[in-house]
């Protein structure tokens, strides 16, 4: 069995850490420090790094990786696409790797970045998907297209919806406050943004989600639903939009909320 908790970098970002107890290996997801995963590893005598994915170039993702690779000796894993530090497989959509016993499938998720990747586990239901699906949210646009980034979240919307999300940011809380502006009337989004809330409160991690979830509460999922139509109708006039469209005219208020 796989455990996988978050290990906090910088002010808002989880680097995933998966532990193999069986063999003592573990595998971490875009470390933008190095120091939280040496310190777990200082604190685990007898633990091998054996494997770093990547998801996207971004500094805050990649920055540790030089330093884990020179301790560790670690493999990385990176998108083909995008200049990653100390990269050993160049990985493309469509490709397989084995990370601890386990296969994880390469979706390419264009949006965020031109190359961003997600890494999903089929069989245990995981996504590690950078900062393209966040908990009630999705990423910025800095390099792809509002058409990219819509088509990306629906590849990974079609998966399984037991399919548990593992995204990069504590970006949860915020999210809800826009996906709440967007559906006043849905009850899931309330009740999520008071557990979530409550959560905070206490200092605790408010991920993985669930795609289940996600589909229910993240307005970027929801593009084609009546009220959030109704919703950007209301706000900008009404229009024939499809959802794409929606998508890029809900991004371009979140990006302002």
């Amino acid at each position: 069995m796989i455990k996988i908790d978050a290990l906090p970098a910088f002010s808002d970002n989880y680097i995933w850490l998966l532990q193999d107890s069986g063999q003592q290996r573990c595998a971490v997801v875009d470390p933008g420090d190095a120091a939280p995963v040496l310190a777990w590893l200082n604190a685990h005598p007898g633990w091998q790094l054996s494997d770093i994915l990547v998801t996207h170039h971004h500094h805050d993702h990649v920055g540790g990786i030089a330093q884990l690779k020179a301790a560790t000796g670690a493999r990385v894993l990176g998108p083909a696409r995008e200049t990653i530090p100390e990269r050993d497989s160049a990985l493309k959509d469509g490709d397989c790797v084995e990370v601890l016993g386990h296969t994880l499938n390469v979706i390419e998720v264009p949006g965020h970045t031109l190359g961003h990747i997600a890494y999903y586990q089929a069989e245990q239901h995981w996504l590690f998907c950078g900062d393209t699906l966040f908990a009630a949210g999705c990423g910025r646009l800095f390099e792809g297209s509002p058409a990219q980034m819509h088509a990306s979240l629906q590849r990974l919307a079609a998966l399984p919806e037991r399919t548990l999300v593992y995204c990069t940011h504590e970006y949860t809380l915020s999210n809800l406050r826009f996906a709440q502006a967007v559906e006043p009337d849905n009850a899931q989004i309330a009740e999520r943004l008071q557990q979530v809330a409550a959560w905070r409160q206490a200092g605790q991690i408010s991920l993985p989600s669930t795609l289940a979830l996600e589909r229910a509460t993240n307005p970027f999922l929801r593009c084609a639903e009546p009220a959030v139509i109704e919703t950007l109708n209301c706000r900008e006039g009404a229009e024939n939009r499809s959802s794409a469209q929606v998508f890029t005219r809900l991004r371009a208020w979140k990006d302002n909320f």
